[in-house]
């Protein structure tokens, strides 16, 4: 159904461009503000790029990014969620435009769950955009755990093998539609839909392959729709926000169209590594400060 798809183009594109007008608006009217300067660093940039590049081969960029922002201390913990949903939306806006042109899928189905995600992130974005600095971090804390976890599943090929299905109908129909309007809402707070989404639409026998353009285009479509929530609040970081776009968008186009695959278990035990490491210092930030405000902090955490 060719018409379908090209719907979801077109709305892509809109929602694209006021995405762009949104942010562009507003970093003129707030420059030197509370979201900082528009100037990324380098290193920012090269976040940028790198997470990008290995999130269009199916690593995923939320949980690399927390993790870096974290250990760099980057960015504010309360602001990670804005950030990263505000600098990656460019980039992954492109992927989708590539995957859903050239990984075939049923587009009833595929417009469907991007729905179903659109809402759940419209609802979650607006909580976390309001969440104070210790729950975002019990939060991303969480999340990234879970992200290492869907790690090691995909280093030992513990994912479901999956069928050959390209759509879904009946109770799997609703199964899935609830399962993407969860994970909506969830990446809201960190957690990348790459895994989890692999994951349910191998369970329901669909082909695995399917998962790309069903993840970028929820992502694509959710996450501008979660980024204008974070920009009226302005609860992001607008430096790093600049470098994850401006590194993320070349990267995309070189993973896409001209490195297409590479063996990725070493990346994958990397990227575990850091992001187990970046979830314990997140969990115990959040720990100090619980204990801070509760006034029993212990001497070497004040």
């Amino acid at each position: 159904m060719p018409g379908i798809r090209t719907l979801l183009f077109v709305i892509l594109g809109l929602l694209a461009v006021v995405f762009f007008t949104r942010w562009a608006a507003q970093v003129r009217s707030s420059r030197g503000g509370d979201e900082g300067t528009i100037r990324p660093s380098w290193v920012e940039t090269a976040i940028g790029f790198v997470t990008n590049f290995f999130d269009t081969l199916g690593i995923g960029s939320f949980a690399p990014t927390t993790a870096v922002f974290k250990l760099r201390r980057v960015v504010p913990d309360e602001r990670i969620p804005g950030t990263l949903h505000v600098g990656h939306t460019p980039p992954v806006i492109v992927q989708a435009f590539i995957f859903i042109a050239i990984v075939q899928v049923g587009v009833g189905t595929l417009a469907s769950l991007i729905g179903a995600s659109v809402l759940g992130a419209w609802l979650g974005a607006g909580a976390v955009a309001r969440w104070p600095r210790r729950r975002i971090q019990l939060g991303m804390g969480i999340a990234l755990l879970l992200a290492a976890t869907s790690f090691v599943m995909s280093i030992y090929g513990l994912f479901p093998a999956g069928g050959v299905a390209l759509s879904l109908e009946g109770g799997s129909f609703v199964f899935a539609m609830a399962g993407m309007f969860v994970l909506g809402a969830l990446m809201t707070l960190g957690i990348g839909l790459y895994a989890p989404c692999m994951i349910m639409v191998s369970l329901l026998g669909m082909n695995p392959t399917v998962a790309f353009p069903i993840m970028m285009g929820a992502s694509a479509f959710l996450m501008p729709v979660a980024s204008v929530r974070f920009l009226a609040a302005r609860r992001y970081s607008l430096g790093p926000a600049v470098g994850l776009a401006v590194g993320g968008l070349p990267a995309v186009l070189i993973a896409a169209f001209i490195v297409r695959s590479l063996p990725l278990n070493a990346m994958r035990w990397l990227v575990v590594v850091v992001v187990l490491y970046s979830a314990i210092v997140m969990l115990r930030s959040a720990y100090v400060e619980g204990t801070v405000r509760g006034g029993g902090a212990p001497a070497a955490a004040r």
